[in-house]
């Protein structure tokens, strides 16, 4: 069974946030800082702690960057717009200073040559894709043109390459981001003053269909980074009806706003049962032959029946007729309803919408000592049930001429 991890974005994401989180759900640190380590970047030192926002303990991942590379991403006030009282020269201090600008291929050549799996060079490079998209099309340039400080900064590499090295070495195959909650207001960015959402977070939601809540709540909760990285990771955006969830990890951030910075990630199980709905077609027959009833049958399953039975029923006047039911999916009732119209002498059809419970289950081809065989195999709390498939011991029984006890009896012990 696949990891699935759910990530609870109330507060946004951002690439620290989401590195915190998965440093705290068991992420290895001699295995991230060793990858950090074999980057072809300088400039940047790593420091991982725990923090208490709004009382709650957390992981903090902060990529402490030399001087001349910082980019005050988290000076409120000048994120914000209000650099005055004392904060002016702060403002021509960022402009005095110098910013590597990287393009696209740069970045990913810099994530080749380092020392991490392949998975997680195919994560970062999806991610950095992604972004470098948004980034273009918000500065109206070719992908391959744009020169980016947000993605080229020395932090945004880290926090990136890092993500990827803890999904890898976590095992996390599905994620589930049902929303991003977002704020509204102003952000100042290298640019100039820009709206919540920024331009490429807008893009990429756009283009990675991310659902998005915007709260009333002043501030950028949700980075182009952390939108990135949700589009290249995310698998689903629903989570199963029913799961346990076996470990949690909060990541915090460095921004301070009304509602707390943290990003709670959750390796979450489904449970065995899944609840769906189903609908049961049903029509009493009081003047068809068997023959005909038989055909109407075989009709139904060919076009998408789960299932079709007839039950003896005495109708008005004392009259003996069948009454057929028909289980199906929604989307086939349409067909099969044509099918009972034009094959059955009925003029009315009922339909009953009906919630189920069902096991997970997989069919599996096995080989036995008779040959290959089909089974299903159904997950229960405690163990996992097998049945071979009808078709699978009629084709042995013809084979060998055995009996139909015999074949299953004997692929079961087998099993």
């Amino acid at each position: 069974m696949s990891k699935k991890l759910y990530l609870e974005c109330y507060s946004g994401i951002s690439g620290d946030m989401m590195v915190a989180s998965l440093l705290d759900l068991g992420a290895d640190e001699k295995v991230l800082k060793k990858g950090l380590n074999s980057l072809l970047v300088d400039g940047f030192q790593i420091k991982i702690s725990r923090v208490s926002k709004s009382g709650l303990d957390a992981c903090d991942f902060h990529v402490i960057l030399d001087e001349k590379y910082e980019n005050h991403d988290h000076d409120m006030d000048y994120l914000h717009g209000d650099h005055t009282h004392g904060h002016e020269h702060k403002h021509d201090y960022i402009h005095s200073h110098h910013h590597e600008h990287r393009s696209l291929s740069d970045i990913i050549t810099i994530i080749e040559k380092s020392d991490i799996t392949k998975n997680a060079k195919d994560i970062a490079i999806k991610i950095f894709n992604i972004l470098g998209v948004a980034e273009a099309k918000a500065h109206g340039v070719d992908i391959n043109e744009v020169h980016f400080h947000e993605v080229g900064a020395v932090d945004s590499i880290v926090d990136i390459i890092a993500v990827a090295i803890c999904l890898d070495n976590l095992g996390i195959e599905e994620v589930i981001v049902p929303v991003l909650y977002e704020g509204t207001g102003f952000v100042r960015c290298q640019h100039g003053m820009i709206p919540v959402p920024v331009p490429a977070v807008s893009n990429i939601i756009t283009d990675h269909k991310i659902k998005l809540h915007i709260t009333n709540n002043q501030g950028e909760f949700v980075t182009p980074t952390g939108a990135a990285i949700v589009a290249a990771i995310k698998t689903d955006d629903k989570l199963p009806s029913e799961f346990s969830i076996e470990k949690v990890g909060i990541g915090a951030g460095k921004r301070n706003y009304e509602r707390p910075s943290i990003l709670r990630a959750m390796i979450i199980k489904e449970e065995n049962k899944e609840s769906d709905f189903i609908y049961k077609l049903e029509s009493n027959v009081d003047d068809c032959t068997g023959e005909s009833l038989g055909y109407v049958m075989e009709s139904l399953f060919n076009s998408g029946a789960r299932d079709v039975h007839y039950t003896p029923v005495f109708m008005k006047k004392n009259r003996p007729a069948y009454q057929l039911n028909v289980i199906c999916k929604e989307e086939d009732i349409e067909k099969l309803e044509e099918i009972i119209f034009k094959e059955t002498t009925t003029i009315g059809i009922r339909k009953i919408k009906m919630e189920r419970s069902i096991l997970k289950r997989e069919i599996k081809t096995v080989n036995t000592s008779l040959g290959e065989v089909q089974v299903k195999i159904c997950d229960l709390s405690s163990y996992k049930r097998v049945y071979p498939e009808y078709d699978s011991i009629i084709e042995i029984c013809k084979k060998y001429d055995m009996s139909y006890q015999d074949v299953y009896n004997t692929i079961i012990k087998e099993l």
